[in-house]
């Protein structure tokens, strides 16, 4: 689909200056991401496990998925959701 594709996982110390018709003429795209790639997510992990850092995380159930987001739209949650995996199997069966 596109021509050229460039993309950034660093920073500019700077703003850029981009040619947003330039981009559309040429078939090309621009994109760019500030956590890195696979070994730096794995770094950060590591890290984490030697340091005891932790997320602060509400685990929910499956079957709470849809309290989960009603709690989430009404701007009523305090930590990221979680949903327990094994709950998933517990529900699977159900029949």
């Amino acid at each position: 689909m596109y021509k050229a594709k460039a993309y950034s996982a660093a920073s500019a110390t700077s703003p850029l200056a981009v040619s947003a018709f330039g981009l559309l003429l040429g078939r090309r795209s621009l994109s760019g991401s500030i956590i890195g790639g696979i070994a730096e997510t794995q770094e950060m992990l590591d890290f984490c496990g030697e340091h005891n850092i932790a997320a602060d995380v509400e685990v929910i159930p499956i079957q709470k998925v849809n309290e989960a987001y009603e709690r989430l739209v009404k701007a009523n949650v305090k930590y990221r959701f979680s949903i327990d995996m094994a709950s998933l199997k517990s529900e699977g069966m159900r029949t």
